[in-house]
């Protein structure tokens, strides 16, 4: 079989910190639900969009491999050809890598967060990786500028706090190069600080603390490789693999074939024994990136330079955001039944809102625009529900409000209750006036009659 162009890797997590109590050994990261979908099936339906159709996904925790590789089998019967691999919990981005890397075989790969919801086409990024045969490609998307990027969105309200934590980026003049990056805290309209030897480097560097890296990759196989293998204490993509490669512009420790040059008492370190595959089938479709149109390739700063790390820049329209916090979770359901929902893959009603033919409503309920309301829940009267998402089969009392809020599956809401920008997990239950602000409810947790609580994480022990 000949060398196929690029395969595909998709880092699904597993049960995030981050994300408690949101996650759990029944619901880990990739199957958090955003607009009544696992998160997972946005990038799925992304890459099956681009022809993608056969990929790895590496789930960090074995039992969170299972239900996520039952979920895909499910879900994509006859469409999709995926390979689950399981790798212990902790290991990092590199770290999944580096437990499949030996299985890649390509020229160029792919490699996509799991919780990226997007809909910029992964070909675009291909195509500029080729184009001008780097060793990484980036994808960077417009975030606001005094907003945190580590929120993951590139959407929702700017704040006002100051300074901010952001990426800060530096780009060639022709705003194609990844001449650097790092992460820290900046205030808007002050001066940055960059180092020295990178501007006697590259004479000239346009610094960007307005993007935010989507963590989505593309990558020269055999360049990845050597560094998962000689640099076995990277643990990280963004924080170790990405700046090494972008370090190394400058310093020519790549050599001139593309693999980087072997140091002085490194031992290599194989990962094969904390790999372990839950498919069976090892098809990698021929990559679909075939773009015709091309633009011209300008010389590097430094023609010294052995190696380039390029950037795809998102236009503004598209959206780009990572579910990698709980304010991101209700950022994204927020967009994708709002400013976004054409990534919902659902139709919306002329009331611009979603009801679900058998959900029930009682007598003066209302469902307002950019609501969603999925089979088989029912409110009873007097209820109001705004800008928020109801999962399936819940069962909501009357003159119950709803705004802002994320409510799970098989959730009961007892009379009375007052519910806003908060996420209930499923099987919780709300007894009677119950009131909710800014609070996240784990999934089973039983809120007694009259509770009132705010930005709270209430959670079984």
């Amino acid at each position: 079989m000949a060398r196929m162009d690029f395969e595909v890797v998709v880092l699904a997590g597993g049960t995030s910190r981050k994300l408690n109590p949101l996650v759990s050994q029944e619901v880990p990261k990739a199957l958090l639900p955003v607009a009544n979908r696992p998160v997972l099936s946005y990038v799925l339906e992304l890459l099956e969009a681009s022809n993608l159709k056969d990929l790895i996904v590496v789930v960090e925790g074995e039992d969170a491999a299972l239900r996520i590789g039952g979920w895909i089998s499910g879900a994509y019967v006859d469409r999709l050809h995926v390979e689950v691999a399981a790798v212990p919990e902790g290991v990092g981005t590199a770290g999944a890598l580096r437990a499949v890397a030996s299985y890649l075989t390509a020229n160029d790969v792919l490699i996509v967060s799991g919780d990226l919801v997007t809909d910029v086409p992964p070909g675009a990024v291909a195509a500029t990786h080729r184009r001008h045969s780097a060793v990484v490609t980036a994808l960077l998307c417009p975030a606001p500028v005094s907003g945190p990027s580590d929120t993951g969105t590139s959407g929702g309200k700017e704040k006002a706090k100051k300074p901010v934590r952001c990426n800060i980026v530096g780009l060639d003049p022709t705003r194609q190069y990844l001449l650097h990056m790092a992460t820290g805290w900046v205030e808007v309209e002050k001066d940055i600080r960059v180092q020295k030897s990178i501007l006697r480097a590259v004479g000239q560097i346009e610094i960007r603390v307005d993007l935010m890296d989507a963590h989505m990759y593309a990558f020269k196989r055999s360049v990845l490789q050597d560094i998962l293998d000689q640099k076995d204490k990277f643990h990280s993509i963004r924080q170790d693999i990405l700046p090494y490669l972008i370090r190394t512009q400058l310093n020519s420790e790549v050599s001139d074939n593309g693999v980087i040059k072997s140091e002085s008492g490194m031992d290599n370190i194989s990962s094969q024994n904390d790999l372990r595959w839950l498919s069976q089938h090892r098809e990698i479709a021929p990559s679909a990136f075939q773009e015709p149109h091309a633009f011209g390739l300008k010389s590097l700063p430094d023609a010294r330079r052995t190696h380039k790390c390029c950037v795809y820049i998102a236009n503004e329209s598209k959206y780009c955001a990572r579910l990698n916090s709980i304010q991101a979770y209700s950022d994204i359901n927020r967009d994708v039944v709002g400013e976004a929902s054409h990534l919902s893959g659902y139709s919306f009603s002329a009331q611009n809102n979603i009801i679900h033919p058998s959900a029930e409503l009682g007598s003066k309920t209302t469902v307002g625009p950019q609501c969603m309301l999925a089979e088989g829940s029912k409110l009873g009267d007097k209820c109001s529900v705004k800008r928020s998402v109801i999962g399936r089969h819940c069962r909501i009392g009357s003159n119950v409000k709803i705004v802002n809020s994320i409510v799970m599956n098989h959730v009961t809401i007892e009379d009375g209750c007052s519910i806003q920008g908060s996420v209930v997990c499923s099987n919780v239950q709300l007894q009677e006036r119950v009131v909710l602000k800014d609070c996240q409810v784990g999934a089973g947790y039983v809120v007694t009659t009259g509770g009132e609580h705010k930005s709270e994480s209430l959670a079984r022990k």
